[in-house]
């Protein structure tokens, strides 16, 4: 007897479901036809099949729109990979595990279920049926109908009654963004499955597609099923953002899309199902898109993180990822995210800002662009400081933009988002532990690495633990001009957090050592903040000089002097060099070369 356990992603297991079948070849997929029936858009009508031979057991993909992973990996169509208990297969939104139970195997003949513990749930088997999808999406109207009978039993109506009730509720927005009703729901959710059951039906080679080629088909196959069902469209419904709206849930990011696309957001916070925050020209506001359920949200959830070999379930509800265009995505979902799946992510912009636009926006001035100029030049170690949102990243592309072509960089990061010019760069990306925990490679790992890869410069996205100690000896073994970004308040509060980073490698070294190190590593330190307004300002340009009595000495090149708040609360004042010169400068000066001093000056 196959032994099957279904459990949804993002569900506990205690929601696990049993299915026990007596057959040699199991066939799994949305049809009821099927030996175990998933029902969910993201899963094909015929998707995967179990075959039982010679005491092992095999998974294949049966062409299915989506793929099957097996142990986080994809496996090729038609392409048969021995699983056992120990096996994680991914369908869809669900994840099954394989097992024999019991008996001499699979006969072919259907047995009895036994008893189950409480914690878990046996699959109920669904009937033949032809209906698939729209019997679906009939029974889900039919359950909210029951489920509101009770409002209108004190006072009985005609048939029509209902209806006329939620009249001003059910009519369906005109623009996406506009609040959905059950009724446009329950609406785009039937002709959504419709899609999904067509584009199976016709096995369309999806990766052969580009997203252009595969948005024009679906978008004639959706004008048609809206064709169709004609007379079970929602009054007034406005049938072109609908169209475009069902599209967005098939094939991109659902209601996130459009904001996306909306050049002055710049951050999409996910709280729950019904609630999505943006961060728009600086400041947070509430959307009025909402998801469907909490399903769509997981199903988006996987569609971002599959392409990159991640997972996310109840023993990892949690996920680093990225999308195309490098914005950084993280998501947490139950039992951790008591409120339902929830999803950040930090947008960037379509075009990499120039120096020129962060001195048009005030975030720095001329005479600090042509000093990080320098700096960068003649391979000064720099760390950017700041706290969360106040654009470290953005500042590292910029800076390194600056590297002189022809160098060999070797970028490190959690989730890549960095987005050099040069042409002679390696991008090397963390990987998380796979299912079984094990395969984990850390950024301390690849800072260790890429000293073997010849690198003339070695920047870290970001430094959060042991990896600083890495970074700092790299910069004081001849890697100079590597860069990297940390959080701290103040160019202080980053030489004690970098000093506790150290402490986190377990080395046990002594903090005069470690400070040597810091002060041996470290040139320039960069502070940028994030002010109240919504404006990102670098605050601080210091230079570390040296140590002194067991403390590291900084002096500011330049600072921000803030002079309160304009008419519109936002953030004035000005930019003042201290007058202080580097000692790299005074070196440029001994060695004959022209640099331009004024910028010292204000």
């Amino acid at each position: 007897m196959i032994k099957v356990t279904v459990e949804s992603l993002g569900q506990p297991p205690a929601k696990a479901r049993l299915e026990r079948i007596e057959k040699a070849r199991v066939t799994i997929g949305r049809s009821a036809d099927n030996d175990i029936v998933l029902p969910d858009g993201s899963v094909s009508h015929r998707h995967a099949e179990i075959l039982y031979q010679d005491g092992n057991f095999y998974i294949t993909d049966l062409g299915s729109t989506n793929g099957t992973l097996v142990n986080n990996q994809s496996i090729t169509p038609k392409q048969s990979i021995p699983v056992d208990g120990n096996n994680a297969v991914i369908v869809g939104v669900f994840r099954l595990k394989v097992s024999k139970d019991g008996g001499n195997g699979p006969t072919g003949h259907l047995s009895a279920p036994e008893a189950e513990p409480e914690s878990e749930t046996i699959i109920e088997r669904i009937p033949e049926s032809t209906a698939s999808e729209e019997k679906t999406a009939s029974e889900e109207k039919t359950a909210s109908e029951k489920k509101s009978a009770p409002e209108k039993k004190s006072a009985p109506k005609e048939k029509s009654a209902p209806e006329e009730k939620s009249a001003p509720e059910a009519s369906a927005p005109k623009t996406v963004g506009s609040q959905k009703t059950h009724e446009y729901l329950n609406f785009k959710k039937e002709v959504h499955n419709r899609l999904l059951s067509i584009i199976d039906l016709r096995r369309m080679d999806l990766k052969k597609l580009s997203d252009e080629e595969l948005r024009k088909q679906c978008l004639d196959i959706v004008q048609k099923i809206v064709k169709e069902k004609k007379k079970g469209l929602p009054s007034n419904l406005d049938e072109s953002a609908f169209i475009k709206d069902v599209l967005d849930e098939a094939l991109g990011l659902g209601p996130l899309e459009d904001l996306l696309e909306d050049p002055r957001v710049s951050e999409v916070m996910v709280n729950r199902k019904d609630q999505i925050y943006v961060e728009k020209d600086g400041k947070i506001e509430l959307s009025p898109r909402i998801f469907t359920n909490d399903q769509s949200v997981l199903n988006i959830i996987a569609r971002i993180i599959t392409p990159l070999g991640r997972r996310i379930d109840e023993s990892s509800p949690m996920v680093d990822a990225r999308l195309k265009d490098g914005s950084r995505v993280n998501a947490v979902i139950p039992p951790l995210a008591l409120n339902g799946p929830c999803i950040t992510i930090r947008k960037f912009a379509k075009e990499t800002l120039k120096s020129s636009d962060l001195v048009r926006f005030g975030s720095l001035n001329q005479s600090m662009v042509d000093f990080i100029k320098i700096c960068v030049k003649y391979k000064k170690n720099i760390v950017i400081s700041g706290g969360t949102g106040s654009g470290k990243t953005t500042l590292l592309n910029l800076f390194s933009s600056f590297i002189p072509p022809g160098e060999r960089v070797v970028t490190i990061e959690d989730a890549a988002e960095l987005q050099l010019q040069q042409a002679h760069v390696i991008r090397l990306e963390s990987r998380p532990p796979n299912i079984e925990g094990k395969g984990e490679i850390k950024i301390r790992d690849l800072v260790r690495n890429s000293l073997r890869m010849r690198p003339d410069r070695i920047i870290v996205g970001e430094c959060r633990g042991g990896e600083s100690l890495d970074m700092l000896q790299a910069m004081n073994t001849g890697h100079d001009g590597s860069m990297t970004t940390a959080h701290a308040n103040t160019p202080h509060d980053l030489l004690s957090r970098l000093e506790t980073m150290v402490l986190m490698a377990g080395e046990e070294l002594p903090s005069r050592a470690i400070r040597e190190q810091i002060a041996g590593a470290v040139d320039i330190i960069v502070q940028q903040t994030r002010f109240s307004c919504g404006a990102r300002k670098i605050t601080n340009i210091s230079e570390v000089v040296g140590i002194e009595e067991d403390r590291i000495v900084l002096q500011d090149i330049f600072y921000f002097k803030q002079e309160g708040l304009d008419e519109n609360n936002h953030t004035k004042g000005k930019f003042i060099a201290t007058g202080w010169i580097p000692s790299l400068f005074d070196e440029l000066i001994r060695r004959g070369m022209e640099i331009d001093m004024g910028i010292f000056h204000n």
